[in-house]
């Protein structure tokens, strides 16, 4: 493709305009991708540095230091203490202490069983004394893993304070040398409450959000390389290792005779629309409603803005279970339409497949709405109105002052928040679950264990698997793939926001 020019690029009309932006985006991906793999490759290549870096900085503190850093290598906080920094010292030794007996006691058992998921699962056995069959439970494959990942976590942080130990002794060396006396007790008790006060308020909420976001998600993926099941549910019978089988057989065309790749293909189609019609159906007409709202002479600008926040107000499990009643086959919209003489039999709403589609985008709007009126209003206040005045000197209609000035506005300073929309409205369950719970039932799709309709989101599906048909491993997997898509779009996306690559555009 011939590259325009600046002023060739000016000569062409909107429409090859749009054409030529479209056709270098396309072209770019290559390259995009090409950069994002340099810039992975390069944040490999500056890992493996670092981690370089530390090896030698610990044999040089081994050899350069005397006895108190090379028996802190053993017994953490030795240094510390010998330097009278008591405050480190028993950090540094409680830790040690309380991480060597968690692992002899639970922490080396569950890292022995993390390889096989359990040897014995549960087993009846005839009690004499009780004249019945009692169940024994040995081996349970979910403790396993979860333990194991708390295990692996708990070693990873071992070794991460031991190295801080390592350092701590080389840096007092240091001061030592220097001739500067080392902080004392009361002075690291004041630095965490001082300068040092962001780390100590960061740190309960930095390993909650390690044990009830990160682990959890670990585990998710570990599972999607399993058989764990409703069937194989790790406690009366043990679930194992099986490597890539489960991927294998949702994104293989033959699969045990059974092909989910064109069904997952089929859902994610209907995802990326769903969810590029929700956002954007929301963001126009939100926009619109705003405008017309804050024009001038407009009355009542209070009651119209609040009767459009009710609609936030009142739960959506409420008014989505309403409004899917209300478009039955039995509902009130056929039964008026029926009693005025205006159709002659229901309409389908939520029983043909095009027709359930379009409603759920329909009523989409009527949610989503509000919320784009109440965040297009605050940003159309902040335009210049000197902006407008001039441009309707130059002659401009209303029409080209919402291109060149309005919209353009909005996207800058709404273009990581419709990123966020779109990634958000992919995975919508309220409104999809709610309203059709994935029906009308698609017959030609292929789904482990249970139905699969038609305005199925992917999201949707992965609770279906999970939760009707307790295929956990499956459900992982569509959850790992999610991601996966949510990953790329995002990033792609996020490159090309005019907020992050023409920012002094709107200083």
């Amino acid at each position: 493709m011939t590259k325009y020019s600046d002023l060739e690029y000016l000569r062409l009309s909107k429409i090859h305009k749009i054409l030529y932006k479209i056709a270098c985006f396309f072209i770019g991906i290559p390259g995009w991708f090409v950069n994002l793999g340099k810039k992975i490759g390069l944040f490999f290549k500056n890992f493996g540095i670092k981690v370089k870096d530390n090896f030698v900085d610990i044999y040089k503190t081994f050899k350069e230091g005397d006895y108190k850093p090379r028996l802190s290598f053993v017994i953490m906080g030795f240094g510390s203490f010998a330097r009278k920094q008591y405050l480190r010292g028993v950090m540094f030794l409680l830790f040690e202490i309380i991480f060597i007996v968690y692992m002899a006691i639970w922490g080396g058992f569950w890292m022995s069983m993390l390889g096989s998921l359990g040897h014995q699962g549960a087993e009846k056995i005839y009690d004499d004394v009780l004249d019945t069959w009692v169940t024994i439970y040995h081996d349970d494959s979910f403790k396993i893993l979860l333990y194991g990942i708390l295990t692996i976590f708990f070693i990873i942080a071992f070794i991460y304070t031991w190295r801080l130990n390592v350092k701590q002794n080389r840096i007092s060396e240091e001061i030592l040398k220097s001739g500067k006396p080392l902080k004392s007790s009361k002075d690291d008790l004041r630095s965490l409450i001082d300068d040092q006060f962001h780390k100590t308020l960061l740190a309960l909420p930095m390993t909650g959000i390690m044990i009830f976001t990160v682990m959890p998600m670990i585990f998710m993926i570990l599972v999607a390389f399993t058989n764990y099941s409703g069937k194989f549910d790790g406690k009366n019978n043990l679930f194992s290792w099986i490597g890539l089988e489960n991927f294998n057989k949702m994104l293989g065309w033959s699969g045990g005779g059974v092909n989910y790749a064109a069904t997952f293909g089929e859902v994610l189609a209907w995802t990326l629309i769903w969810a590029f019609f929700a956002t954007f159906t929301n963001y126009f007409l939100g926009m619109l409603v705003a405008m017309m709202i804050n024009k001038k002479g407009i009355r009542l600008k209070k009651v119209w803005r609040t009767i459009l926040i009710v609609t936030i107000a009142i739960p959506q499990f409420i008014s989505l279970l309403y409004v899917s009643k209300m478009f039955a086959q039995d509902g009130i919209i056929n039964g008026l339409l029926m009693s005025w003489g205006w159709i002659d039999k229901a309409i389908p709403f939520w029983t043909d497949p095009v027709l359930a589609r379009v409603m759920v985008i329909v009523i989409n709007i009527w949610i989503g709405i509000p919320y784009l009126m109440l965040i297009a209003t605050g940003i159309l206040m902040n335009i210049p109105q000197d902006l407008y005045e001039s441009a309707r000197i130059d002659g401009a209609n209303a029409f080209q002052q919402y291109m060149k000035i309005t919209l353009p506005y909005m996207l800058f300073v709404t273009g990581p928040y419709l990123l966020t929309s779109f990634i958000s409205n992919m995975n919508n369950f309220n409104v999809i679950y709610l309203l059709t719970a994935g029906a009308p039932n698609n017959p030609n799709a292929m789904s482990p264990g249970g139905s699969l309709g038609y305005t199925d989101l992917l999201v949707t599906w992965l609770f279906k698997i999970a939760v009707n048909d307790s295929e956990f491993y499956m459900a992982s997997v569509i959850g790992i793939l999610v991601f996966a898509v949510v990953a790329v779009i995002s990033l792609v996306v996020y490159s090309l926001l005019p907020s992050t690559r023409n920012e002094e555009d709107f200083q």
